[in-house]
Parts: structure tokens; C-alpha cells; sequence
């Protein structure tokens, strides 16, 4: 039997995934499906990936079914530069007024609305639209782009558009880090497969720690084939990213659940996370 690894094509999740042993993990009967998130958070949920980087909200809604691994997660302490509501009006003027929300995040659209609801305590009609600026802001007033998406109508927008970095606006009003993604696996793979489950554990955190060693470097180099852009911008971009998960980003992710579960998106509250204690001992 093998285990199935939900991997997203976004960059900011690719510090993961690009120095990987692919043969060696493949060897092991591990298989590779590419996702965008959304698609990633139902499959796992569905039991049809075993294992990968998935929404926050996503675990918050099957906590009782996932457990985390520790030192792997997608987190801003404050600018995050892929996330981003663009606006026509300036946010203060977007009470009664229509956003117009991406399909491909949970966490984002959650955050998005307490920013909106909670911190600016305004009334939103939102619709979830596939992320194209043009089209969603035909008949509305703002929308909300995440991942390659929002960078690209960064370039294109973000001089005749209001925009602003969510992860910025969050962490102006709590001082804490925001964890966008977090890697979970199945409590039935872990449970059947502990020693696969480090192995893949450990892959993706050699993987990480490479990419960090190299600054990021040939990662780069083949994102700007295939995204464009400036090297700058790309440095910039990974280093202000945080890719760990230890104590203080999981503070900022406890209480982003909590205001999630205050203002009824989730039926539950989330009183402990669920992190895997045996990661490097398999």
C-alpha cells in the first residue's frame, strides 16, 4: 500500500517539496499528487491523500483526525506578500459593500473575515469566485487573492488598487505570527505506517533546511522560469517567510482558532493541537 503526498504548486510551500529525494521516496511506495489547496484540504479530509501541507482552517475543521508535524508550516510574522485584498475603496469604506472571495483557501477567507468582522467590525456580503482581479471586481468592490495568484496581480494592480497584506494587517492587531499552512497526516497513516510517515517527515525537513542553507538560491533560479518576476523580489520573499513550527507560531494559530470558533466558523473549538511527539524518533 502506498502513501499519497498532496503537494500544492503554490511557491510559497515549495521550500518543502524541491530538494526532495523523489526516487528514494517513491522507492518507499510514497506517490506525489499535485493539488491547489483547496482541492488538498478535501481530499485529505476524504482519506484520499494520506499527507501534505494543508489549510489551517482545514485542520481546525478534522483536528480529530489529523495530527501535525512539528518544524514545518507556512507562517509571516506580519508581511506574508502573497496574500493580499485588493480593494476599489479604502478598507474603513467597505461596510454594506460586496468582496468577492478566491475558491482555492480556507485559511485566507477565514482570516480575511476577521480582519473584516472582528477587527474593523464591518458588515460584508461576500461570493466565492475563481481568483481572477478583472472579473471579480466587475461587481464588487474588493477581492481577495492568495499564493502566485496575488503576487502576479500584485505586479499588475498595485498602483491602481487599494491592496493590503493580510498578514501584515493580522499581525498589527495581535503581535503574533499567522500560520497559513500547517503539514498534517492522517491518524490512520500514522497509526499503520509511523516509520514511512518519519521518513517523509524527515525528507521535508532536510528539504527545508537545504533550501534555507542554499538562501533559497536554486529554488529561485526555476521559479523565475516559470513565474517571472524579479530575483529580488523572490529573495525577499522567502526570507521574510517562515517555514518553522514551534511554540510561538503555534500561539498565533491557537488564536486565530479562537476567534474563529467566537465568531461561529467553527462548530467546535480547538483546545490543543494535535502534534506528533515521535516525528524524529522513526
Amino acid at each position: 500500500m502506498s502513501v499519497v503526498i498532496g503537494e500544492i504548486s503554490y511557491t510559497n510551500i515549495m521550500p518543502f517539496f524541491y530538494h526532495l529525494d523523489r526516487k528514494m521516496l517513491g522507492e518507499h511506495h510514497c506517490q506525489f499528487v499535485p493539488q491547489v489547496p483547496a482541492q488538498l484540504n478535501n481530499e485529505m479530509a476524504l482519506g484520499r491523500i494520506d499527507i501534505g501541507g494543508i489549510s489551517s482552517f482545514a485542520y481546525a475543521q478534522h483536528a480529530q483526525a489529523f495530527t501535525l508535524l512539528p518544524n514545518l508550516s507556512v507562517t509571516s510574522y506580519g508581511a506574508v506578500n502573497s496574500i493580499f485584498l485588493f480593494s476599489k475603496v479604502p478598507i474603513s469604506e467597505l461596510n454594506e459593500k460586496k468582496v468577492a472571495l478566491t475558491w482555492s483557501s480556507a485559511s485566507s477567507v477565514h482570516l480575511l473575515k476577521i480582519i473584516l468582522e472582528h477587527f474593523h467590525s464591518l458588515s460584508i456580503s461576500y461570493t466565492t469566485m475563481n481568483p481572477n482581479v478583472k472579473s471579480m471586481l466587475r461587481e464588487h468592490e474588493a477581492c481577495l487573492l492568495i499564493g502566485d495568484d496575488a503576487i502576479v496581480a500584485k505586479r499588475e494592480y498595485g498602483q491602481s488598487l487599494y491592496h493590503y497584506d493580510l498578514g501584515e494587517l493580522w499581525y498589527e492587531q495581535t503581535g503574533l505570527p499567522m500560520t497559513f499552512a500547517v503539514f498534517a497526516v492522517r491518524n490512520e497513516t500514522l497509526r499503520d505506517h509511523p516509520s514511512l510517515v518519519g521518513l517523509i517527515y524527515r525528507s521535508f525537513l532536510e528539504s527545508k533546511r537545504e533550501s534555507e542553507l542554499k538562501h533559497y538560491q536554486p529554488m529561485i533560479d526555476a521559479i523565475l522560469k516559470t513565474h517571472g518576476g524579479k530575483r529580488s523580489f523572490w529573495e525577499h520573499y522567502f526570507q521574510k517567510l517562515c517555514n518553522d513550527f514551534g511554540e510561538e507560531e503555534q500561539k498565533g494559530l491557537s488564536y486565530y482558532f479562537d476567534l474563529l470558533y467566537k465568531m461561529n466558523y467553527l462548530s467546535q473549538p480547538i483546545n490543543k493541537l494535535h502534534i506528533w511527539d515521535g516525528a524524529m524518533s522513526k
